[in-house]
């Protein structure tokens, strides 16, 4: 039974109660005083036919049976009106507490003492519509917002594609050499886009719709080995190198797509936000009964601030937002909300011009949602 229930449940059972205890103590009391009367009036006094009240007592026995039902009948009426005039201002109460419940005001409903219990109902359910309240409008700053990153986003390297792609256009006379440059940076800027329509459509896809995982026995040193292989020309291309520290032969029970989507992010992170030469470690090492695997690169130290953050959508380290450097401030969202999946956790950390992310996977196969 619900709390709810349970306190409506109190509230019924205690309201009849008094009622009936009500009846039965007036039905008690008016009984024994009729008898007390009953007996006075036959043994501590003597009526005498001269005496002006002897008619009107002698009536009264002849037809007190029937006196007693009526005065009996109309002190139930009396208290039934009393009972259920006093349920009527409770809902009353009640009605007027439900107006207040979605009223802004932070002051507390106070409802009488016997409405205790649904007094501190009200004031919780109060509570969750406010929270459900901001987290409605939190949803819909969310939803703004990711229409404003995905103007932005897109503009710059949209712009990019159709500015050299015009060029080409209208100035064919230009060199051979001249041409492929525009074209190879239109084709970058255009596959540039296509990353981020993806990243957009994976959030999406992620908030929408509930995750079906497939989980199956993953070889995750061999992953770990083959993502920091094509890795290589991404790294190369950055000036960075590998330091691998994968121990062998660590298997867990993953969706090896998500899985992989997981590690393809924090990877691409670490390339992202990495000085230029120096090396990005990768480790892989069994932990009781997890996995634990980290990606460490050396860059600027994020503040504490920003590391609460880091795992909030579309939060960018850069404050300039640039869509060359990074991406719409989503892959490092996802990855927590796969490894979560999972059955695991990730963590950040950074000190010293270091970054460290950790993730923990379960080496046996657990309920995930």
């Amino acid at each position: 039974m619900t709390s709810e229930r349970l306190i409506k449940s109190k509230m019924t059972k205690r309201l009849f109660l008094r009622y009936f205890l009500s009846l039965a103590v007036f039905t008690v009391g008016f009984t024994a005083l009729g008898l007390f009367v009953v007996w006075a009036g036959h043994n501590l006094f003597t009526w005498y036919p001269e005496n002006p009240l002897y008619w009107l007592l002698k009536r009264v026995e002849n037809f007190a049976p029937l006196l007693y039902l009526l005065t009996l009948l109309v002190g139930w009426v009396v208290i039934t009106f009393a009972s259920f005039s006093r349920i009527v201002r409770y809902l009353d109460e009640l009605a007027r507490a439900a107006e207040r419940l979605a009223e802004p005001e932070p002051s507390p409903i106070i409802l009488s003492d016997t409405l205790k219990e649904l007094q501190d109902e009200l004031n919780q359910v109060r509570e969750r519509a406010a929270a459900h309240a901001r987290i409605a409008k939190e949803a819909e700053q969310r939803k703004n917002d990711l229409i404003i990153y995905l103007a932005h986003d897109l503009k710059t390297p949209l712009t990019s594609v159709i500015g050299y792609l015009t060029l080409l256009h209208d100035e064919p006379q230009i060199s051979v050499g001249l041409q492929e440059r525009y074209l190879g940076i239109a084709l970058n800027k255009a596959e540039r886009l296509e990353e981020l329509i993806n990243e957009f459509f994976d959030i999406t896809r992620f908030n929408l719709t509930s995750i079906t995982l497939e989980p199956e026995q993953i070889h995750l040193s061999r992953m770990l080995e083959q993502l920091a292989s094509e890795f290589f020309p991404i790294l190369s291309e950055k000036n960075l190198t590998w330091t691998l520290d994968i121990a062998p032969q660590v298997y867990v029970f993953c969706d090896s797509d998500k899985l992989e989507r997981v590690f393809d992010n924090l990877i691409r992170n670490a390339v992202n936000y990495s000085y230029p030469k120096n090396p990005i470690r990768l480790s892989l090492a069994p932990v009781r009964e997890y996995a634990k695997i980290s990606v460490e690169n050396r860059g600027r130290t994020i503040p504490p601030e920003k590391l609460d953050r880091i795992f909030d959508q579309f939060f960018r380290l850069d404050s300039s937002r640039s869509s060359a450097t990074g991406g719409a401030g989503l892959g490092l969202a996802i990855a927590k909300e796969l490894t979560e999946r999972f059955g695991g956790s990730i963590r950040a950390e950074s000190a010293d011009e270091t970054i460290r992310f950790t993730v923990l996977l379960p080496l046996s196969l657990r309920k995930t949602s």
